[in-house]
């Protein structure tokens, strides 16, 4: 059960699952018709929910601490994944169509040039608290929250046409209207954003401390959403326990409550290998497969009667990433090195990304070199974007044409005479980044660079990345997201989440500039393929600056329990799983 969130986030840990198997892995017996019952390919069109039984308990695992309850503060899947259920927006997107369709809005309509929509509140939409969902809420959580310019938050980098923010206004106390400066395509999705209690949260936007309201030692019983759950305990490196909402609008066609699971615990555990254990041996019911873990988990599954789920293609990405901020407190020549497109260029052409897929992934992921995956079909073009096929030579030649030279030792130098060495860091515990980082610091150093790998504790590494910019390379991950406009988080040299060089009051490069501009054209371009063009060539642009170092986007497989009956998976999130039930024998 995954948030349905529309902007990027960082990824803790990412589950991966595959496309395609390699025969020696899918069946050990030499028996094909062992694959059919152990891994099934996700198809849409034969899913088909059935009404469930209320009650149970599901166990599952989170990969680490949330760093906020907050959800309009929350920039990682850490907290995202603590926190996603507690929350709704005025519409979701439908998984299996992809398409938005109502939540806490139960309808919606609007002029005839899509520029003034009025949303009508659902008169049976109840906060936590008993209290009800009003005009009031919404209005609040858009103009006093999202639109705020002293709360950074990335929610306000995707509620904006041209630059300029919605207008948010009360029509009557469950009537809300939008009005915005031109028609544009991803408004429904847009407004899928949050939405927060006026009456718990005013008093911390009037007295400035709303950044920091909702921390992780708040009472999870003072955490006032709408959505399907409650948090009723949160102990932080240990256990996450949610309740059934009982005032959750949502009832199947026999009139009963949703969601039909009552109870989650949700097991908080780092390491991907002692979630493997925990999966196995029973004590929780949903596990994302490594490509190394097939080995053990193909020949157990009928014993311990669970499925792997073939995904397909993640839209998520690994990649490289250098800190370009002038501001950063790092030396400023290697600033001036991070900044040259030459530099960066020369780094991917170092990195062997086959070779990676290949010995990180057991060959479960796409090469990539820009922020393009084969989940984004209509954009995804190999012959589209730049290439930088692995070549040491290249690379090492590139270096020297911009100044390097090599020393006695083997290093190459700046003109000033420092020496290529930077610290490349990503979060510990995440086992395909950490062998990730070996590689490339034995690549680098063939060509002269002296890199010093290390591993840190994942909120650390984001707390360096958004907050104290002290960091010179990363290797992380960002969830991808069903339309390129809920990137701008990214994308955009305004964009909290534009992590080589964040929150830029004017683009500091002519082709991040060019990029603002593409995207903010996309945003109110109605054809499709003239949108889809706008968004090739500002990721064209990415892939020949190459601000990102982009791995691999890895495949997806998700091993669960059958007793979970109704499960339907996708790399987009659980469709229905308010309707996903416990079986019992």
């Amino acid at each position: 059960m995954m948030i349905n969130k529309v902007f990027y986030t960082f990824l803790a840990l990412i589950s991966i699952t595959a496309f395609f198997l390699p025969f020696y892995l899918i069946s050990p017996t030499n028996e094909s018709s062992k694959k059919a019952d152990v891994i099934k390919k996700v198809d849409p069109s034969k899913f088909n929910p059935i009404i469930g039984t209320p009650g149970g308990t599901l166990k599952r695992a989170l990969s680490g601490d949330a760093k906020t309850f907050n959800p309009a503060m929350a920039q990682e899947t850490t907290s995202t994944a603590v926190i996603g259920d507690l929350f709704n927006g005025l519409t979701k997107t439908n998984i299996k169509t992809l398409l938005p369709e109502p939540d806490l809005a139960e309808k919606w309509e609007r002029n005839k040039d899509g520029t003034v929509w009025r949303f009508y509140i659902r008169k049976n939409a109840y906060w936590f608290d008993g209290k009800p969902v009003t005009a009031d809420d919404v209005v609040f959580t858009y103009n006093d929250i999202y639109y705020n310019p002293k709360i950074p938050t990335s929610a306000k980098d995707v509620l904006t046409v041209e630059g300029k923010p919605f207008i948010v206004k009360k029509v009557s106390d469950k009537v809300v209207e939008f009005k915005i400066p031109k028609p544009f395509a991803p408004f429904l999705q847009a407004v899928g954003q949050p939405i927060l209690p006026k009456h718990v949260l005013e008093k911390y936007v009037k007295n400035n401390t709303f950044p920091s309201a909702w921390s992780i030692n708040t009472d999870p019983k003072e955490i006032i959403g709408t959505g399907k759950y409650k948090l009723i305990k949160y102990i932080p490196g240990q256990i996450a326990v949610y309740e059934r909402n009982p005032l959750y609008w949502e009832k199947d066609e026999k009139g009963q409550k949703l969601p039909y699971i009552t109870k989650i615990k949700a097991q908080i555990i780092g390491d991907p290998d002692v979630q493997l254990i925990k999966f196995l041996s029973g004590e929780t019911d949903i596990y994302g497969v490594r490509p190394s873990d097939l080995s053990q988990l193909i020949p157990k599954a009928k014993e311990k009667d669970f499925t792997i789920y073939n995904l397909g293609a993640t839209p998520s990405t690994t990649f490289v990433v250098f800190n370009q901020n002038p501001n950063a407190p790092i030396p400023k020549y290697k600033i001036k090195w991070f900044r040259n497109t030459k530099f960066r260029q020369a780094i991917s052409y170092a990195v062997d990304r086959q070779g990676i897929i290949n010995l990180v992934y057991n060959g479960l992921a796409y090469p990539i070199y820009t922020a393009v995956t084969p989940a984004n079909r209509r954009l995804y073009d190999e012959n589209f974007y730049p290439k930088y096929p692995y070549n040491l030579k290249k690379a090492k030649q590139i270096l020297l044409s911009i100044g390097f030279r090599e020393g006695k030792d083997g290093f190459l130098y700046d003109k000033e005479g420092h020496k290529l060495e930077f610290t490349l860091i990503t979060n510990a515990g995440n086992k395909e980044r950490e062998a990730i980082g070996n590689i490339l610091k034995d690549d680098f150093k063939k060509v002269g660079i002296d890199v010093n790998f290390q591993t840190l504790d994942f909120n650390n590494l984001v707390s360096k990345l958004m907050s104290s910019y002290d960091f010179e390379a990363v290797i992380i991950g960002l969830t991808g997201s069903l339309d390129p406009y809920f990137g701008q988080n990214v994308w955009l040299s305004s964009g909290h989440l534009h992590m080589w060089y964040p929150r830029q009051k004017k683009p500091s490069t002519k082709w991040e500039a060019e990029i603002d501009k593409l995207f903010q054209k996309a945003a109110v371009e109605l054809n499709f393929k003239k949108r889809d063009m706008l968004y090739k060539k500002a990721f064209k642009i990415i892939g020949e600056q190459q601000p990102m170092i982009f791995i691999a986007a890895p495949e997806e497989l998700l091993a669960v329990k059958n007793k979970l009956k109704n499960v339907f998976p996708t790399v987009w999130g659980w469709y229905k799983d308010e309707m996903v039930f416990v079986n019992y024998p």
